[in-house]
């Protein structure tokens, strides 16, 4: 059995929990760094370099703290490449426990550049969920295990309850009356195959499905922050929530990282009986250890400190719709661009219709053909892929453009980008009928989708059926400047 001490050790949890985020930082990089370019390049939907101009004629060099990215440097594609690149090396640096502390500060900074590069494109709270985790880490190799435990546990805590709350805050229908799974598996962003399938199951089980989200988003996350063997039951449940989420839908490396958070719910005796002995033999020596200092110690909690008291406050605000003591406020602001406390909610609302844009070019405005997104609904036939870890970021803000006019300028601005056929662009998309020269007109299209039944893909083959409702009138046609 051995001595409590040994019982209640973290090292092994804490080695393991590097690894694994090592490689969610790998993939992490290696989805935006294949995106970037076309999102925030030089012919990009959104140039950074833009936005830092922007922000340098109005502040200077002081406007970086509320804009903070290794780019204010250099914003070619080339430096978008190389940090992206810079990212995956890193990560495999960590990965092999060659200077842990060193490869997370970096990884880190290079990924939080890479977060304010991709704006809009990046503004989601995985990405924040892989910040904060990722700043949190920092402590793990700084030889404060335990501290960082409690953190880890409190991030795990505030990821699921808020979630969880703010279906019953936003007073959403399809919440309160559990029917709110009978739409998600259609309606969500990037449909995969394991949703179409999901989405067959009869009513009665997906409404005790969505009942059971709430329970698991709202009580089990008490559990997190209980003795031992209450704890155990709170993490096996949301580790069957989130392999449940991975077989129906794609969420890019979200459900990975929550999956990662919960092995802080265990102790390493628990692990210990699952890994072999050349797993443990791998994992032992990864952290430092060497006992923190005073100054080391003192830093730590007073981070830590930090952390809770603004998180428990942005709880606080969510509940009350009241705004934080001014100091506190103050603080927060400061801290925000560098997304190290976040507030978190999912799918907080619910859809209960699938509108979908489909964009379609013409040389002469008689003849159309269609653009294809490589992963967003088109062509009927197509079936949904499951593509997690990726993200693809262009699909999936497609899919707020219909209904959230905010949306608006970034689509304007890509739009302009086919007409231009702007390589970086294009690449993003799996069809362009357009190759050798840009189209002289655009026109978009808005349809109804939903997932067909199993005896229309059984006799037609299509996962999809569609209902044209008419053109996309913010934006139903643009011609191109041709000459």
């Amino acid at each position: 059995m051995g001595t409590p001490s040994q019982q209640d050790s973290y090292s092994l949890i804490s080695a393991l929990f590097l690894r694994l985020l090592a490689l969610i930082y790998l993939a992490a990089f290696i989805s935006t760094g294949s995106q970037i370019i076309g999102i925030a390049g030089e012919q990009g939907i959104l140039p950074v370099a833009e936005k830092i101009e922007s922000l340098r004629a109005l502040h200077g060099w002081s406007g970086f703290w509320s804009f903070p990215t290794l780019f204010w440097i250099d914003a070619s594609n080339d430096s978008l490449f190389a940090v992206a690149l810079a990212g995956c090396v890193f990560s495999v640096a960590l990965f092999l426990k060659v200077l842990p502390r060193l490869s997370l500060v970096a990884l880190f900074v290079l990924y939080l550049s890479l977060f304010h590069a991709g704006q809009l494109f990046m503004n989601f709270q995985w990405d924040y969920l892989l910040l904060e985790s990722g700043f949190v880490a920092i402590f793990l190799a700084g030889g404060a295990p335990r501290p960082a435990v409690w953190l880890f546990r409190w991030l795990l805590f505030r990821v699921r309850f808020l979630s969880g709350i703010s279906k019953l805050i936003s007073q959403d229908p399809t919440w309160a009356n559990f029917t709110a799974l009978i739409y998600f598996f259609e309606v969500q962003p990037l449909p995969h195959w394991g949703g179409w399938y999901a989405h067959q199951l009869p009513d009665w089980l997906l409404r005790f499905a969505t009942g059971s989200t709430l329970f698991i988003e709202i009580v089990v996350p008490f559990m997190i922050l209980m003795p031992r063997r209450i704890r155990l039951v709170g993490a096996w449940l949301t580790i069957v929530m989130q392999v449940a989420i991975l077989l129906t839908s794609n969420h890019n490396y979200a459900n990975f990282l929550v999956l990662a958070l919960c092995l802080f719910l265990f102790e390493d005796r628990d692990i210990r009986r699952v890994l072999p002995d050349s797993t443990q033999r791998w994992l032992s020596g990864s952290l430092p250890r060497t006992v923190p200092g005073l100054f080391s110690k003192s830093v730590t909690a007073a981070i830590a400190g930090m952390i809770v008291m603004l998180s428990i406050f942005q709880m606080w605000e969510m509940f009350s719709g009241k705004r934080s003591p001014h100091l506190v406020e103050t603080a927060g602001k400061q801290l925000q661009p560098f997304r190290i406390v976040n507030r978190y909610h999912v799918f907080a609302t619910m859809k209960t219709e699938r509108i979908e844009i489909i964009i379609d070019g013409s040389m002469d405005g008689v003849n159309w053909e269609s653009y294809e997104f490589k992963y967003k609904p088109g062509d009927t036939y197509r079936r949904p892929e499951v593509i997690v870890p990726h993200h693809a970021r262009l699909d999936w803000l497609m899919w707020f453009v219909p209904t959230h006019p905010v949306f608006l300028p970034w689509f304007e601005k890509f739009m302009l980008r086919l007409v231009d056929n702007s390589p970086a662009v294009v690449d993003l998309l799996e069809h362009n009928p357009f190759p050798g020269q840009a189209p002289r007109y655009l026109r978009v299209s808005v349809y109804r989708y939903y997932f067909s039944s199993p005896d229309t893909r059984s006799a037609t083959g299509q996962w999809w059926q569609r209902e044209y409702l008419g053109p996309f009138f913010p934006l139903a046609e643009i011609e191109g400047a041709i000459n």
